[in-house]
């Protein structure tokens, strides 16, 4: 019996197909995405029937819907990091084992925090906006040669946005309950959120889990005119607590490509000074490509059969 795979990312294979052809040449049938979306709980249990294994994007993979392939769904490879959007228990129970692809993303992250940490403190959109009407205008912004960044949270992608940092002069501060400071080799201080919140001028979310790190006590202890970026999760985030700090006019600039609903349609898309991105951080040609050859090697590995290579 032919096994068969269903595909969750819309985008899958879109800028090569060599993932694609490894899962072909392994003798398997390959169910892509019909929707050419992410797919809901509905679809995603009817795209699943009669699927032996799953290459996952950011489907909600709930108790319900794994229950639903009735023990028929034996492995799923998630394209990417996270794995919030996977009930990991229920997996166990159901004898489901799940993979991730935990470093091609770093790089892509890491670029793209530090290009809208560039684009937000040097105020280039409103500066490119009042070009577009006529004006010529002229603004002393924040550069990062000695500018105090605070990344909370400090894995993968948070070391990988340091190192950048390190090299343009910033003062890097960490703060990460779980990490050893015996890690910290390159001059990063470590330090509590409340002290970090306190003196950072940037501030970049680099942190798993969805466990709400900011609210409004810690948006009232940072530094009027701070700038927040989110590449990690909308979670993290008290998203009421940042509509007020916005209002108030405290930040002096906001970027996010992780939301709390996603495609997001929420509050912040008022405010000129917020720079939303709709979770394209790992949207490089590379990236991509690598994520997804890993996915399907994790794929085949735990569903037993030999890797190939076309």
């Amino acid at each position: 019996m032919t096994l068969r795979i269903a595909i969750g990312p819309s985008t899958f294979g879109a800028e090569d197909d060599t993932p694609r052809r490894m899962l072909e040449q392994a003798g398997l049938e390959v169910v892509p995405n019909p929707h050419g979306r992410r797919l809901t709980e509905h679809e995603i249990i009817h795209h699943l029937h009669d699927c032996d294994g799953l290459v996952a994007g950011l489907e909600p993979l709930n108790r319900r819907v794994l229950a639903s392939t009735g023990h028929r769904l034996k492995a799923i490879a998630r394209v990417g990091i996270g794995t919030t959007n996977v009930d990991l228990d229920a997996a166990r129970e159901l004898g489901i084992k799940v993979s991730n692809t935990p470093e091609p993303p770093a790089r892509a992250v890491a670029e793209l925090t530090l290009g809208a940490m560039i684009c937000l403190c040097r105020r280039l959109v409103p500066i490119n906006a009042a070009m577009h009407t006529g004006e010529w205008p002229k603004e002393v912004t924040l550069g990062l040669l000695g500018a105090r960044v605070l990344l909370v949270g400090y894995g993968r992608i948070g070391r990988r946005v340091g190192e950048l940092l390190r090299v343009l002069g910033a003062e890097v501060l960490v703060c990460d309950p779980e990490l050893n400071p015996d890690s910290l080799l390159h001059g990063e201080r470590l330090v509590t959120l409340a002290d970090g919140l306190a003196e950072a001028e940037i501030i970049s979310l680099h942190a798993s889990g969805d466990r709400c790190l900011l609210g409004s006590a810690e948006f009232d202890r940072m530094r009027r005119g701070v700038f927040l970026l989110n590449s990690a999760r909308g979670e993290l985030v008290d998203e009421e607590a940042l509509i007020d700090a916005l209002e108030a006019g405290w930040l002096g600039g906001v970027w996010f490509d992780a939301f709390w609903n996603e495609p997001y349609a929420g509050r912040l898309l008022r405010f000129p000074q917020v720079l939303l991105t709709p979770h394209v951080a790992t949207y490089t040609r590379q990236c991509r490509l690598a994520m997804e050859r890993e996915a399907v090697e994790n794929l085949l590995a735990d569903l037993g059969i030999t890797r190939v290579r076309p």
